[in-house]
């Protein structure tokens, strides 16, 4: 867990996020002088993103041994819970991606064996993506080790302290 507690903590996780490679209108507000309300609303956002950051680098490391990324694994989950070919389109729709991102991740995928691509017989201009079976046991070693990591993240937590977070972030989400 991530605890500033002083000023030279405070510094350390702005020059971590600042390090992340963000460059957006909250970061160049965040440099100017501003109202301590408005320091400390930035400073709370940068935590959030610097503790996703975090969370993001050990679920990829947990999917490291398996082969898959946090991006082929979410390809993977969809054509998991789609139960059906999905054309790359909708894919990408629902994955919030350009497709040609989809199409990258599908290359890769089908060069693993994990997916196939299949014509789409409704609409010729249309690519379907299909797991494999070898695709969804590696779906499910994944899902394995994203719970492991998911257990271990929150384990100093009691229930009703995940219970509060998620109603506050999908409070946050809502704004």
């Amino acid at each position: 867990m991530l605890w500033i507690n002083s000023e030279f903590d405070r510094k350390i996780v702005f020059d971590n996020i600042s390090s992340l490679g963000y460059n957006s209108d909250m970061n160049e507000y965040c440099g100017r002088e501003c109202e301590k309300e408005d320091e400390e609303n930035a400073f709370v956002l940068k935590r959030l993103m610097y503790t996703a950051s975090l969370i993001e680098a050990r679920l990829e490391a947990a999917l490291e041994d398996t082969g898959l990324s946090l991006s082929k694994f979410a390809v993977l989950d969809r054509l998991m819970k789609a139960s059906e070919p999905m054309p790359l389109t909708r894919l990408a729709g629902q994955l919030a991606c350009v497709k040609s991102n989809v199409t990258q991740l599908v290359d890769r995928l089908e060069t693993d064996g994990l997916v196939e691509r299949r014509d789409d017989p409704e609409d010729r201009r249309s690519v379907l993506a299909v797991i494999t079976d070898k695709g969804r046991h590696r779906y499910e070693i994944g899902g394995e080790a994203l719970m492991a990591v998911a257990k271990e993240l929150l384990k100093s937590f009691s229930k009703e302290e995940i219970e509060l977070l998620n109603r506050l972030l999908d409070r946050f989400n809502r704004n």
